[in-house]
């Protein structure tokens, strides 16, 4: 069965920094590429950075780029996103998403909150 349990989020001032995890199992982790979205109330869920499986290329969302770091521990089946200088506009749900070029399915998370309010 495969899982993805994204954990880390929680509120922070503006300027802060927060570190969200993604476990996975069920799945062979080295092999999926692995993204993070987000989606804010009333929004549509936009993508915010990826990682491709052995963590060579990294292609961030203009609206975060410089800020956030994707980055990956494949020993852990873990995927990371280090998140600083925090506005409140990146006030979401984040989400992990694992993808692969020979699996038609997509896989997803349940989300975290992170909310960036003074």
């Amino acid at each position: 069965q495969v899982q993805l349990v994204e954990s880390g989020g929680g509120l922070v001032q503006p300027g802060g920094s927060l570190r969200l995890s993604c476990a996975a199992s069920g799945f062979t982790f080295s092999q999926y590429a692995m993204r993070w979205y987000r989606q804010a109330p009333g929004k549509e869920r936009q993508w915010v950075a990826g990682i491709t499986p052995g963590g060579g290329i990294t292609p961030y969302a203009d609206a975060v780029k410089g800020r956030f770091t994707i980055s990956r521990e494949n020993a852990k089946n873990t995927v990371y996103l280090q998140m600083d200088s925090l506005r409140p506009e990146d006030t979401a749900v984040y989400y992990c998403n694992a993808a692969s070029s020979g699996d038609p399915t997509q896989y997803w998370g349940q989300g975290t909150q992170v909310t960036v309010s003074s």
